[in-house]
């Protein structure tokens, strides 16, 4: 199962009947109302890959700083360096980017938020459904 929200919704990939996800929408809606705001909160968002890719990037940069462009023995000398850093960035990266997708990306309060429909779009491959909300 994967999902992509936009401003409308989402949208939700998987094998799944359009009351299994409509009854898993409204459970989820009330458990964010209860409190439960963790639940807004996913390891793969864009804030999370985002930082990770920031931080490993920059790491990989770090280790090839001072070096000429035709140097390539020296490259090659860094490369364990590079991968040191890069995965050193990696794992900073995971609980750095869920407090920043906690902090400054996600809100875990629905709100006004209520669920308009879910419908499964008919065709699609894998099983599509579109769930729309409003508020």
């Amino acid at each position: 199962m994967a999902g992509r929200s936009d401003s409308h919704g989402f949208y939700l990939y998987g094998d799944l009947t359009s009351e299994e996800i409509s009854t898993a929408a409204v459970e989820a809606l009330n458990r964010l109302r209860q409190g439960d705001r963790y639940l807004a909160i996913h390891p793969n968002c864009g804030t999370n890959l985002i930082t990770a890719g920031m931080l490993a990037g920059s790491a990989a940069f770090l280790s090839l700083v001072g070096i000429g462009q035709s140097d390539w023995r020296e490259r090659l000398n860094r490369l364990p360096l590079a991968i040191i850093g890069t995965t050193v960035a990696l794992i900073v990266a995971q609980p750095l980017g869920m407090a920043a997708q906690r902090r400054l990306t996600t809100s875990g309060d629905p709100g006004n938020l209520e669920i308009v429909s879910v419908r499964r779009i008919r065709g699609a491959r894998p099983a599509l459904h579109r769930v729309l909300t409003r508020g």
